[in-house]
């Protein structure tokens, strides 16, 4: 027993199996024992009280849950009067009441009852209308209250101040260069799935620590797309909650299904919403959800991902699974692929959008992924990339191009370069036949052509082409034959794509057509196709002839 009512209550609630909840949930009541067990930890009881006595005010009252993340959040401290779990993460099906609980833990925190001055508490999300969901919680309360509340508040359209702490709440959105130099008490991030990258995570909480027990709360559902801010999260909360990883200050309140095969059994949808139990009404309408689902589970799949939080592990026509994807974070060891002849790939939309280029080693049974990307500045779609590109830009992965396109000759050289700082040879040229045009000069002033007096050694990829090797595509992810190192771009590029059928032939398309791009995974296709001559016996290529300084010459 951890000696108070609202947290004691909940852990008792899941020991005894009141409801299915899932794996999570179970780890958690297990850490918190064992750090109350270890560490010298106060409740503060009166302040408690006190905060859930400001209930009243509200259309609604917390559930055991709410409770229970409330009170550890905010009022269990350490031996120094620091917050034990200053920051808590919520992660639950869509209908739990995340920006409910949110609502009430702010306005109770901008009270005197906090014991803070100039508690300043800033609510981020990507979009104003998320942002301000919780907010316009808030300014309701205040607004239904209106003759009460005017001798402790002040309020506008954009912010809430209460009167006596000076402690001001707003709602702020994705510009991030907007928000440095802020110094508030506490920051919320709501759909936490929706951040492609850590900029604005990071310049959000550095003004934190200017005024006492700072404080973080992220709520949020699972997402439709992979490998972004929530995937790596979810590892990191999963590690503290199986004690492999210290929590530093971190609540994670984890609550999903535990199996895909639970979607097909109500029962078990508690494990995913706590709150279900006491909604009679959200329970009506997930199983007419569930029924659409059933029909067609492509189209509502957000049943799945956001209800459930277990997004499908494949989408109609997709590339593979996500599990299969992250197979290729597999090391490329220079000293393997060194000598050794490769393919190259090439593919881009337009050359004012992005551009791919790669090289392909096959040794032994691995296919090993030599890439880089350039993006064009004044690309249109630029402000529809839901991906973190400045960061993989920092990281090597591709290159931002200042200027109305993308030089064809660019990417080509790159090829050239890489190829010739690893002594290889390139045997052949896998490009869409629509494409080539545009880096044919560039090509054969490096003596490549398609031409069969001059040995052939490009292959202009048809569609046909592409069809044939899609089920060796599939094998060679199911069975983590593709190593691609750790490149973030190219599993996004991967995940962003689907088999498509085109005339007579299936090929792989976008799942979106413009904000989710594709290139280094078709220029990795393209490479694929003429694969094969790396299977042939070698044609004489010159292991020692530096062919860096011939390159360069």
């Amino acid at each position: 027993m951890i000696g108070c009512r609202e947290i004691d209550e909940y852990i008792e609630q899941v020991r005894r199996g009141d409801y299915p909840v899932c794996r999570e949930q179970f780890l958690l009541c297990d850490m918190l024992e064992r750090i109350f067990a270890n560490e010298d930890l106060r409740v503060d009881g009166e302040q408690l009280a006190a905060y859930l006595d400001l209930q009243k005010y509200f259309p609604y009252r917390l559930y055991p849950w709410e409770k229970f993340c409330f009170a550890l959040h905010n009022c269990v401290y350490d031996k120094d009067g620091n917050l034990r779990f200053p920051i808590l993460v919520i992660f639950g099906g869509r209908g739990l009441g995340k920006n409910g609980y949110l609502s009430f833990e702010d306005f109770c925190l901008l009270t005197p009852v906090n014991g803070v001055m100039h508690y300043d508490i800033d609510i981020f999300a990507m979009s104003e209308d998320q942002a301000k969901a919780s907010w316009q919680d808030v300014y309701e309360v205040l607004e239904t209250n209106k003759t009460k509340m005017q001798r402790f508040f002040r309020w506008t359209k954009e912010e809430i101040v209460n009167i006596k702490t000076r402690s001001t709440f707003r709602f702020r959105t994705s510009a991030y260069k907007s928000k440095d130099g802020g110094r508030p008490g506490k920051v919320d991030f709501d759909e936490y799935h929706a951040y492609e990258s850590t900029k604005l995570i990071g310049v959000a909480v550095t003004g934190l620590g200017k005024v006492a027990h700072p404080r973080r709360t992220i709520i949020t559902t699972n997402g439709n797309v992979r490998g972004l801010v929530l995937d790596k999260s979810l590892e990191r909360w999963e590690e503290i909650l199986a004690g492999e990883k210290d929590d530093n200050g971190t609540l994670p309140f984890v609550c999903r299904l535990d199996e895909d095969e639970e979607i097909e059994n109500p029962e078990m949808w508690y494990k995913a919403n706590p709150s279900l139990q006491y909604k009679p009404d959200l329970l009506h309408e997930l199983k007419l959800e569930f029924s659409d689902y059933l029909e067609d589970p492509i189209t509502y799949s957000d049943f799945a991902t956001k209800r459930m939080n277990r997004p499908p592990k494949e989408t109609e026509g997709c590339v593979t699974s996500w599990e299969n994807i992250l197979k290729t974070n597999q090391e490329i060891p220079d000293n393997v692929i060194f000598g050794k002849p490769c393919v190259a790939g090439f593919d881009y939309t337009k050359t004012n959008d992005m551009l791919s280029a790669g090289l392909l080693y096959h040794v032994e049974d691995k296919y090993y992924w030599v890439t880089h990307s350039w993006i064009c500045k004044r690309s249109k779609d630029l402000p529809k990339i839901k991906a973190p590109l400045e960061a993989w830009a920092a990281k090597g992965l591709l290159t931002f191009v200042d200027a109305p396109e993308i030089p064809p000759e660019t990417a080509v050289m790159w090829v050239m370069t890489e190829a010739a700082r690893r002594n290889s040879v390139i045997l052949k040229i896998g490009i869409d036949n629509y494409r080539y045009t545009l880096l044919s000069k560039a090509l054969r002033d490096y003596f490549f052509s398609p031409d069969k007096e001059t040995n052939a050694n490009i292959k202009l990829i048809r569609p046909s082409d592409e069809m044939k090797v899609i089920p060796a595509v599939t094998s060679g992810f199911i069975n983590g034959k593709f190593c691609f190192g750790d490149n973030e771009l190219m599993r996004w590029a991967v995940n962003n794509s689907k088999e498509e059928k085109v005339g007579v032939n299936i090929i792989y398309g976008k799942i979106e057509p413009s904000g989710r791009k594709t290139d280094p995974f078709k220029a990795f296709v393209q490479a694929f196709i003429v694969a094969d001559v790396l299977d042939k016996p070698a044609l004489g290529y010159l292991d020692d002839i530096d062919l860096l300084s011939v390159i360069t010459i």
